[in-house]
């Protein structure tokens, strides 16, 4: 066994973007450690998210230490910075994304036990506080990571890469159906 090189490499993530169907959107809800934007813009990188709203006091690709960790990648994430969630939910409606909140709340949902059809965009929120009443208002659906161990929560942008690995996971999963 050996590593893929970077031409089987590109040729590899060129077969999986072909067959990967519907799109993901991430929401910051005022996410405010620019290491933590910068680690999210990362991984919405890797996971081809095709539009990121930074929301509020969310910090943009302009601040350095979120170009120090996303490492070049926000090149290739198209993002805006908009002044309320309200203007963020509004503008990926027009986009025609379902809003699902990342959260542990009343009603929430295990995130592999939920329903997520088509083009999805993830509202993800502040550190300590998580996703605000006004985004959990514009949800239509939450849903939150089941976790097992003594800690109740997880890093904003650790659940951030879960939540949209499994999103495109079941895309993979029924594309190969």
């Amino acid at each position: 066994m050996r590593t893929l090189g970077s031409t089987e490499l590109k040729r590899l993530h060129r077969s999986w973007r072909r067959r990967t169907p519907g799109r993901v959107g991430l929401i910051l809800d005022d996410v405010q450690n620019p290491f933590n934007v910068g680690a999210i813009i990362r991984t919405a990188a890797a996971f081809r998210v095709e539009d990121l709203w930074l929301v509020g006091s969310s910090e943009t690709p302009a601040h350095e230490k979120v170009r120090k960790t996303a490492l070049g990648s926000e090149r290739f994430v198209p993002y805006r910075s908009v002044d309320s969630i309200e203007q963020a939910i509004s503008e990926a409606r027009a986009r025609d994304y379902r809003i699902v909140g990342l959260e542990l709340a009343e009603s929430s949902t295990p995130i592999h036990q939920a329903d997520l059809p088509g083009d999805t965009a993830l509202i993800a929120g502040h550190e300590d506080r998580g996703i605000s009443r006004r985004a959990l208002a514009g949800c239509e659906e939450v849903v939150y990571i089941p976790q097992l161990g003594r800690i109740g929560s997880l890093n904003v942008a650790a659940a951030v890469a879960i939540a949209t690995y499994e999103l495109r996971r079941r895309r993979w999963a029924s594309a190969e159906d």
